[in-house]
């Protein structure tokens, strides 16, 4: 299982190895120069706070680093496991025989690529293409998705419809009647869909970015 002194450590490694501080990262990335600081790690009351997705997507563009490098980096942190995640690319997602009726990966011709465990076994990863999604998400970019996390209002979540389209997009809604979706790109409109078109929703976990 992921931990959270494992994330802030390969953060930290992250920065050392781009000759940085931890403040020197954040400021890099466009961050408020504190957002890496030890003290924003751990909240007043003593709970454990996690950085964003966004900040360490942040980090990695700024220090040109991979996803699968910053994995290693977690790897090196301590004992995170990792295991191969299925891979597909986007484009190839409206296909047919790559999904079963749950959204759950299935059949052959997917790739593979290295992900610290989560606790969904089905969880897979889609290789972004084009330029639909930006800013939220540029060609290249590896969104990692899992059919079994609960999905709440305001989450990034990938869709199929019954006609094969797959759409990667922000829940704004959803009723045993529509399924309504906000664009991640302000060219493209928002959707509202019938329940009966949907195939299934999945939650986005993480985007390499």
């Amino acid at each position: 299982m992921l931990t959270h002194a494992e994330v802030w450590s390969a953060i930290d490694r992250l920065a050392e190895r781009s000759g940085l501080s931890a403040s020197g990262l954040a400021r890099r990335a466009g961050l408020d120069p504190t957002t890496f600081n030890k003290s924003k790690r751990v909240t007043a009351q003593g709970r454990a706070r996690w950085p964003s997705t966004e900040s360490i997507a942040k980090a990695l563009t700024a220090t040109a680093t991979p996803f699968d490098a910053f994995v290693t980096l977690i790897e090196q942190s301590g004992t995170a496991a990792t295991r191969a995640v299925p891979l597909l690319g986007f484009a190839e997602a409206g296909a047919g025989g790559y999904f079963d009726d749950g959204g759950f990966p299935a059949g052959e011709g997917w790739d593979e690529i290295a992900f610290p465990s989560v606790n969904d076994e089905h969880a897979y990863a889609l290789e972004v293409s084009g330029q639909s999604m930006e800013p939220a998400y540029r060609d290249g970019d590896v969104i990692v998705v899992s059919p079994s996390a609960p999905i709440r209002r305001g989450d990034r979540v990938v869709v199929k419809t019954k006609g094969g389209e797959v759409l990667a997009q922000e829940l704004k809604r959803r009723t045993a009647k529509t399924v309504e979706l906000k664009s991640l790109n302000a060219q493209h409109p928002d959707r509202a869909l019938a329940a009966a078109e949907v195939l299934w929703v999945a939650r986005i976990l993480w985007a390499s970015q």
